[in-house]
């Protein structure tokens, strides 16, 4: 994967759940404000997220209109109400027990029905099979119309439905050139019907050819350089697409270890201008600075390192909250073990998720650098 840090939209929170239970009416529940399971978004951030009726809150809450009896979707584009008049629920069914009705103008309740959508088709979409319904056939099955379905399926995952396969297949055929297979197996096996197939679907994704991959790194050039920083001693080291290490504490003889046949040149003209735009990152993080990556992981590793750097500065997310907003709420360990498979640290800000306790949690370089990062960024 190879792309560019820059300014990025904001991450994919979710909303707080205020009342689960049965509610016999409104002044009770203002009165009582039963206890709920809370989620970790204030209610100042889901209202934040009604006024800019961002669609990626969809599914993760609805709004409730005290004065109409309606509850909404955060993206609904009618008139905004009074915030006295709005409370947060948690879904559809708390709304309703509250004695709310569904909004006719964005129907709150399909949010559901997208999301079984998406996985069925998610079901549908193995890598393994010898024919894979393309997006006619997969809207067809779940009963969308295709534009539709293209526009949902790529809200939940990220990716279209192709993407999603392509992104499959080249990490399938990665994970398979690491353990050894030959590049020409490993691409077929993958289900890729030609190997230039294979080259189109990886371009501008993978920052080594195959074979460098699997020789660990041949025929690669990485420039490199240890610099004092007031966070330690940092490592950080290039290929000519963008930085692919930025670690603390370690130096050539670790860089060495993760590519064992690439040539290792100390410094460099150009290498030194993307060095100095990387201290200052490091230095002052949060700040929007275009950055190029030469990263490379699985579908999932990938879906995460793109929410991570989606997390405004100043901010953090669960990791329960960057499994969600990949669309596999159930992957929480996914999500941590992609999150600690990070390569260049700070520039994806892997520092911006903590346990859902609110504890700091681990960090890859203790815990002390973790903290540092995190209050520079609060100001």
């Amino acid at each position: 994967m190879t792309y560019r840090i820059s300014d990025v939209s904001q991450a994919l929170p979710t909303a707080d759940a205020i009342c689960g239970g049965q509610v016999r009416n409104r002044t009770q529940y203002d009165q009582e404000r039963c206890s709920v399971d809370v989620i970790d978004v204030t209610d100042d951030r889901a209202w934040q997220a009604v006024k800019a009726r961002d669609r990626t809150f969809d599914g993760r809450f609805v709004t409730g209109v005290l004065t109409t009896g309606i509850y909404c979707r955060p993206s609904c584009a009618a008139r905004h109400p009074r915030r006295e008049n709005v409370r947060f629920f948690a879904d559809v069914g708390a709304a309703e027990r509250f004695g709310l009705r569904a909004c006719l103008r964005c129907r709150p309740g399909d949010v559901s029905r997208d999301e079984e959508a998406v996985a069925a088709a998610l079901r549908m979409l193995d890598p393994d099979a010898e024919r894979v319904p393309g997006l006619a056939v997969l809207a067809e099955a779940v009963g969308y119309s295709p534009t539709h379905f293209q526009r949902v399926f790529k809200r939940s995952v990220g990716l279209s439905p192709s993407e999603y396969l392509r992104a499959r297949r080249v990490a399938r055929a990665g994970d398979a050139m690491s353990d050894g297979a030959s590049v020409t197996k490993a691409i077929f096996e993958a289900g890729f019907g030609a190997s230039s197939r294979f080259y189109a679907a990886s371009e501008g994704r993978l920052g080594m050819t195959p074979s460098a991959r699997r020789d660990g790194g041949r025929g690669v050039t990485i420039h490199w350089a240890v610099v004092p920083t007031s966070l330690g001693r940092m490592l950080v080291a290039a290929t000519e697409k963008g930085v692919c290490r930025l670690s603390f504490e370690e130096g050539r003889e670790e860089l060495a270890a993760r590519f064992p046949r690439a040539e290792l040149i100390e410094g460099g003209e150009a290498f030194e201008r993307l060095l100095q735009s990387v201290m200052a990152a490091v230095e002052q993080p949060g700040q929007s600075r275009a950055i190029p990556l030469d990263v490379q992981g699985t579908a999932f590793q990938e879906a995460v390192w793109r929410e991570l750097q989606r997390i405004p500065a100043g901010e953090t997310r669960t990791y329960a909250q960057i499994a969600a907003a990949v669309g596999k709420p159930g992957a929480v360990r996914a999500a941590g073990s992609a999150n600690g498979a990070n390569n260049v640290a700070v520039l994806i800000p892997c520092h911006r998720v903590i346990r859902t306790d609110g504890s700091i949690g681990g960090y890859a370089y203790g815990e002390a650098i973790k903290r540092e990062l995190l209050k520079r960024e609060r100001g």
